[in-house]
């Protein structure tokens, strides 16, 4: 199992990114996604921002980044997304994805600076 985050970097306040995640190993297109984040100070609580359903790509999101960030995913590619608008100093974090229950190895994640 494997899991491969991309995309993240050094954006102003209300820029966008997008962030990528490439999965191997598991059947990919049979599981409920996530993305998760740990905030600067927060390395210990992980909290969950978006889900994306295996069956008809059904989403759910974080109040604070709905309407913001826009889960998605390519069943054809193994990989999940996750596109960031009008990006918040707040938004700062590493991201990372996993399943829904948080069952598969974590990847490294990519840290997302938004600068005020």
């Amino acid at each position: 199992v494997h899991l491969m985050e991309s995309g993240g970097g050094l954006v102003q306040s209300e820029g966008s990114l997008r962030l990528s995640c490439a999965a191997s190993g598991f059947s990919f297109s049979n599981r409920d996604m996530s993305w998760y984040r740990e905030a600067p100070g927060k390395e210990r609580e992980r909290e969950w921002i978006a889900s994306i359903n295996q069956f008809d790509d059904r989403t759910d999101y974080k109040k604070s980044v709905s309407g913001r960030f826009t889960i998605s995913r390519d069943n054809a590619l193994n990989t999940m997304y996750l596109q960031m608008s009008r990006l918040h100093p707040e938004d700062t974090a590493v991201y990372y994805c996993n399943d829904v229950l948080m069952r598969l190895t974590w990847g490294q994640g990519p840290q997302v600076v938004v600068s005020s």
